[in-house]
């Protein structure tokens, strides 16, 4: 990468910055004009912009450093944005599974993007397997802590568990089924030797 280029990144992420911070003051200008507090709703928005930057910093490069930062980059950004959804919708218990977003899957969307933007397959490989690991424990933990326990209070209450145990037997019970029958279908049926031709005898005296 020449460094024009590299230049051409840094500007491009401190424009990316820039303008975020212009928008941030315009929303606390409007605020203080018409007397709202807009600050406990966008707060989470100064987490997310040095995110923002440090992704944008992270493209700039083409070494391991750029990868490291890109990484650091996507795990700012997302748990800003984690914070932001759960600051106006309250759901501040959502942290006993939503900690899966932060960690493997935004470190795991780092790698994806940069690879993505750099051409580089291995990085979107080993991005894209993280994303699916975060995002199964992520359901795992919002089917266990909120449809079972109900940490915040919309759960299934009484007959989640029974519906646990029911969907839980009837899977075990699926797998059990599909996979006797793949083994009967690999399987190979034994030979009967039917085709084989007959041996004659021979008389050496006739």
């Amino acid at each position: 990468m020449t460094v024009n280029s590299e230049r051409r990144r840094i500007n491009e992420g401190s424009l990316l910055l820039g303008g975020i911070l212009v928008t941030l003051g315009i929303l606390f200008l409007i605020g203080q004009l018409f007397d709202v507090y807009i600050g406990r709703w966008i707060w989470p928005f100064f987490v997310m912009a040095p995110g923002v930057l440090l992704f944008s910093l992270g493209l700039a490069r083409e070494d391991q450093p750029g990868v490291g930062m890109a990484i650091a980059g996507s795990v700012v950004t997302s748990t800003g944005a984690l914070l932001f959804l759960q600051n106006i919708t309250g759901l501040w218990a959502s942290w006993a599974y939503a900690w899966a977003l932060i960690a493997p899957t935004s470190v795991g969307a780092g790698q994806m993007l940069f690879g993505l933007l750099k051409g580089r397959p291995e990085l979107v490989t080993t991005g894209t397997r993280l994303v699916k690991i975060g995002g199964i424990i992520f359901l795992v933990g919002f089917v266990f802590f909120e449809l079972l326990i109900g940490v915040s209070g919309f759960g299934l209450g009484r007959i989640g568990w029974p519906l646990f145990l029911i969907g839980l037997g009837a899977l075990l019970v699926v797998v059990y089924f599909v996979r006797g029958r793949t083994t009967a279908e690999a399987t190979p049926a034994p030979s009967t030797n039917l085709d084989a031709p007959a041996e004659t005898s021979s008389d050496p005296q006739s």
